[in-house]
């Protein structure tokens, strides 16, 4: 099973526990003075024994060496927050402020954000599994919160007042009467105070937010309309050269030659190389260019036979390995199917598909003596600085990855090759280096969504009842594999294979492929029944919050009502998933003569707890339901003995702006629940619903995603 292939198992992402060996002279030599707030990494710590009352030239315990994030105070009043997360895309810049700012009674303008750079922020397993919201914004809400009475005493203790006679009002320190107020630069200068946050902190209610369950703008938004924020691609340091890799013509393929192919001689540049890998350094990408290809017209590539796209899916039974352990079976699917009036079988597949994000990978990478400084978009900071020291025998204290907010990444910039690959030309040539993949290598030599088989086999009664459920997931995955129906006897199973091609994650990993299969044979049942679909489901249903954004978006998208034109249909698919809960219903037209499947309407419920900010959680929602077009629809990476197929945006079809269909988001906002993640959940509805409404137009049941990347075959006449 492939190392990335299911990012729920954060065991597999971590490395040992970060022990910085800090003790507490050490952090204020670091900040120079102020108030740090230290968050444990693994729980909150006990009440602290504070040294002194005042806490004025005082420290508290030496800090934790497990420590997740760290909120500073600074003499001169500003508020930085240190996390080892990253902005990709997802705005948890701008979420993770709104939660600082709300306890600290400040503007989000007054709140820094120091995220993703391996020297100066904590350990962090990565930024996936939409756990960001859920696990780090609670803890710098809870740091925030001990910062602001930590201050509030020391404001108290200057005007000799007692601190429950003093608050925070506009980002000032005010007494009862207001008649006195400090700044925040008034009240920290001259203090040197380290503290663990105590277990026991309370944290403003969310019924009483003003900050957090707004829509803040952006933060730094003006500088991603206008260009002026620079991505990795961007970047350029004094002597760099341009660095590019000579690909082998196949997977897994070798250099025939053990010395390698016979090189051009060059002026204008830099070739390494050690066994198969080869590599240029140059002053321009086109000079990089141009000795690539001299290399490769001598290059000579082994590889063995392997697997294409025709026959994956066999392939993908063939190489089983037995079911994990990881669901226990329920009841006795035996007694189930006895029980049944109506049994129904059928298998489901998906394809691999590319991640295809906008920003390609690319690094920079700079030796200062033997210190290594790269800047890349990865999603995993910590683990590619640990990748470098692999692969380039150097301790990991000798690394710093820095990691720019980066546009997007799709679960698909989890590992460091690019890193990797800048780093050994840097070691090399002496000089800085720059790769950028080109979209053919991102096409290629990154990973993809793993592709999958899905064996369903369901008993029901002819009230809807459902009393039997068998369901069989071959190598995509089990994210989201249970459920949330009620179904007395079942067996649940994921069965990891060999995988033909290099596979990782993906946004909602396999929650996509399980809840397309599943999803999809309910409206079987439905239709075997002769039973409405929504219906079916909430008979078998009695968990409220997924009863609710079903109800929610069948009653804005008039779930039921007929629809006019001429092939034209509506299906219905609900979801669970990383604390969140979604239901997705979609309309379809179909061109009869050319057999065109467009996508007329979608009405997408999300529920994700409490609400952090309204207007970034609708873009969320919306650009998951856009992204999911293409892999339910056309998106799919064709593959023959070690090459693919369609490696470009040319021959590798993605959701265009014709494709878009009017989009409806209904956000329920759930005040009395924790605040969930909304990266990956929304996007896990589309599919079924699309499959379920072709169906219901056409009566032709598709049960390969992706559905019709050529259009429906048959309709004309």
């Amino acid at each position: 099973m492939s190392e990335f292939l299911e990012v729920e198992r954060y065991e597999l992402f971590q490395e040992p526990t970060y022990n910085f060996g800090f003790d507490r002279r050490q952090f204020m030599k670091v900040f120079g003075g102020g108030l740090a707030l230290i968050v444990p990494l693994t729980s909150l710590v006990a009440q602290d024994r504070e040294q002194g009352e005042s806490g004025r030239g005082g420290f508290n315990r030496d800090v934790p060496q497990e420590i997740g994030a760290w909120i500073h105070v600074d003499q001169d009043g500003s508020i930085k927050v240190y996390t080892g997360k990253v902005e990709f895309g997802q705005n948890i810049r701008t979420s993770l402020a709104q939660a600082v700012a709300e306890e600290l009674h400040v503007p989000v303008s007054m709140i820094r954000l120091i995220m993703g750079d391996t020297d100066l922020t904590p350990f962090d397993a990565g930024t996936f599994g939409s756990r960001t919201t859920p696990t780090m914004a609670p803890q710098l809400r809870k740091a925030a919160a001990a910062a602001r009475e930590t201050l509030i005493a020391l404001a108290a203790q200057q005007w000799q007042v007692e601190p429950n006679t003093v608050r925070i009002v506009d980002a000032r320190f005010v007494n009862h009467d207001t008649t006195k107020s400090l700044t925040f630069a008034e009240v920290a200068k001259e203090i040197k105070v380290v503290k663990t946050i105590p277990a026991d902190v309370k944290t403003t209610p969310v019924d009483q937010w003003t900050i957090a369950g707004t829509s803040v703008p952006k933060v730094d938004g003006r500088d991603y309309v206008t260009g002026r924020h620079k991505y990795t691609s961007d970047m350029r340091r004094d002597g760099m050269l341009f660095g590019q890799i000579v690909r082998p013509s196949k997977f897994n393929a070798t250099l025939a030659s053990p010395s390698g192919p016979a090189q051009p001689k060059v002026t204008e540049g830099f070739i390494v190389q050690e066994r198969d890998f080869i590599a240029v350094g140059a002053r321009d990408p086109q000079s990089a260019a141009r000795i690539v290809k001299g290399i490769n017209e001598n290059a000579q590539w082994q590889a063995p036979d392997q697997p294409g796209s025709a026959e994956l899916y066999e392939y993908l039974r063939k190489t089983a390995s037995a079911a994990e352990g990881r669901s226990r079976p329920v009841g006795s699917v035996v007694a189930g199917f006895a029980a049944a009036d109506k049994t129904l079988e059928q298998t489901y597949t998906v394809a691999y598909i590319a991640h295809a994000p906008m920003e390609p990978r690319a690094a920079v990478a700079e030796w200062t003596g033997d210190k290594l400084t790269v800047w890349t978009a990865t999603q995993r900071p910590f683990g590619v600085r640990g990748e470098l020291a692999e692969a380039l025998h150097i301790p990991a204290n000798n690394i710093r990855v820095i990691v720019p907010d980066t546009g997007s990444g799709y679960g698909g910039k989890h590992t460091g090759e690019c890193a990797v690959e800048a780093a050994r030309l840097a070691q090399t040539t002496k000089k800085p280096v720059k790769v950028v993949w080109s979209r053919e290598e991102e096409f290629t030599w990154a990973y993809f969504r793993p592709a999958g088989v899905i064996d369903v086999k369901s008993g029901v009664k002819n009230d809807g009842t459902i009393t039997a459920w068998e369901f069989h997931n071959y190598n995509s995955g089990a994210s989201a594999i249970q459920h949330r129906y009620d179904i007395p006897n079942q067996t649940i199973q994921f069965h990891p294979t060999k995988a033909p091609l290099k596979q990782g994650s993906y946004r909602g990993l396999a929650a996509t492929a399980n809840h397309f299969a599943r999803e999809s044979h309910l409206d079987e049942l439905a239709v075997l029944l002769k039973m409405d679909s929504l219906q079916l489901r909430l008979k078998n249903l009695k968990d409220e919050r997924l009863r609710a954004v079903l109800e929610a978006a069948a009653s804005r998208f008039g779930w039921g009502k007929p629809l006019s034109g001429e092939l034209r249909g509506a299906g219905i698919a609900g979801g669970f998933e990383k604390g969140g809960y979604v239901a997705t219903c979609a309309e379809v037209s179909i061109d009869r003569r050319t057999g065109k499947v467009k996508l007329e309407r979608v009405v997408e419920a999300f529920e994700c707890g409490a609400i952090v900010n309204p207007v970034h959680l609708q873009n969320q929602v919306e650009g998951a339901v856009v992204q999911a077009i293409g892999g339910a629809l056309f998106e799919a990476i064709e593959f023959s003995n070690g090459t693919i197929l369609n490696p470009r945006f040319s021959r590798y079809r993605v959701p265009r702006f014709s494709d878009v269909p009017k989009i409806e988001i209904v956000l329920v906002d759930r005040k009395d629940l924790p605040s969930a993640g909304s990266g990956e959940t929304p996007i896990v509805g589309l599919a079924p619903a699309v499959g379920n409404a072709i169906f219901a137009a056409t009566g032709k049941r598709l049960r390969s995603l992706p559905l019709a990347p050529k259009g429906l075959q048959g309709l004309s006449g």
